[in-house]
């Protein structure tokens, strides 16, 4: 039978170099199957615990080919090389294995909760030692990397949402010998690309706005050095801390809308928090000029913060965020919540409905 010809008959050798794309391009073509003829758009979803001997995979837990596709995109996206684990917090520990027994790490003062019980775990038990920072003062986050062995950022924070100037932190741990890695879920790729300025880690929870549509749990690594991301590999063959090709597939198949999803998202998230600045009900706004994410202090104290959370209609009142829809939570109502954060603090995720509907029922909930 001879070959189809058109649309469906690109030659395979024909691509485009990702380094001239944009992101927002990559999220739609990054990890895609070859061009050939009827090839699928899309790398299917691969259910295999088991594979014929002789190749690259051997087993399950060693690799699969939808992990593969939404490792290549990620990686694409962030311009370097990526593994995907089986949540957020999964990524963060395969990170902090690569700490040694005593290691001195450097940390946000309000960073997002896991990551601290992580950190703190390790302190606990004797095999760490953690300086928390205010990653908005670039000064005393060089003064703490001096004699540290990773400077762990996130930039926004989770739920202050301070900004730290990444390449200071990576000059900083240049000079003192030390791991940068940076959390970069909130911003995403499409945003900002932490491994251009001078970071050798990136770490997503990709439950967030990577996959966008609050129906999978998974984490990512991002790394340029081979032997990091050799070591990130050997923690998760070794750990088992796998994500499921099904999961995988479905953080993929959300990636092809995220330029769009971030963009929407943000332009809600600058209207309202304009809107909520003037808004006497409020203390504070924290909005970084850029995202989806806003925290508000809510004037009244943490009952008035409850009372907003309680009373919201078209916003959902739930833990997680980066989804489509608008949703919002109390964090302090965590005893696992740093104190750096507001009791009154209600940290918003902004999703892709109209801006109009949010800020009515923000307006009623606040009232």
């Amino acid at each position: 039978m001879s070959s189809p010809t058109g649309a469906g008959g690109h030659d395979a050798e024909r691509t485009v170099s990702p380094a001239t794309l944009s992101p927002a391009t990559l999220a739609v073509v990054a990890g895609r199957p070859a061009r050939v003829p009827d090839a699928p758009f899309n790398e299917p979803v691969t259910f295999a615990s088991t594979y014929n001997a002789g190749g690259v995979l051997e087993y399950g837990r060693y690799g699969n080919p939808t992990w593969s596709a939404f490792e290549e995109a990620i990686g694409a996206l962030e311009g370097g090389q990526a593994r995907a684990f089986a949540s957020g917090l999964a990524a963060i520990s395969a990170v902090l294995s690569l700490l040694p027994e005593g290691a001195v790490i450097v940390a946000p003062d309000n960073a997002y909760s896991g990551t601290r019980s992580q950190i703190d775990e390790r302190v606990a038990a004797g095999r760490a030692t953690v300086r928390l920072v205010a990653v908005d003062d670039s000064a005393a986050v060089a003064a703490a990397t001096v004699g540290s062995d990773m400077v762990w950022l996130e930039s926004p924070t989770n739920p202050n949402l301070d900004v730290a100037d990444l390449d200071a932190a990576a000059r900083a741990c240049a000079a003192a010998g030390a791991l940068l890695a940076v959390d970069n879920t909130f911003a995403t790729p499409v945003l900002q690309r932490p491994l251009e300025h001078g970071a050798d880690i990136v770490v997503h929870s990709a439950t967030k706005l990577i996959a966008g549509h609050s129906d999978v749990v998974l984490g990512v690594v991002v790394t340029r050095d081979e032997t990091l991301l050799a070591r990130i590999d050997t923690h998760r063959r070794l750990h088992g801390a796998i994500p499921g090709p099904m999961e995988a597939w479905l953080a993929l198949r959300g990636l092809r809308t995220l330029a769009l999803r971030v963009e929407r998202a943000q332009s809600n998230a600058t209207d309202l928090a304009k809107r909520l600045t003037a808004d006497p009900r409020v203390d504070n706004v924290r909005y970084p000029g850029f995202g989806a994410m806003v925290s508000i202090e809510v004037a009244g104290g943490a009952d008035a913060a409850d009372a907003l959370a309680g009373n919201v209609r078209l916003w959902s009142h739930a833990t997680s965020l980066g989804g489509v829809e608008s949703s919002l939570e109390r964090r302090r109502r965590w005893p696992s919540e740093s104190d750096a954060v507001s009791d009154s603090l209600v940290r918003l995720s902004v999703g892709i409905e109209d801006v109009e509907d949010l800020w009515a029922d923000l307006a009623q909930a606040l009232g």
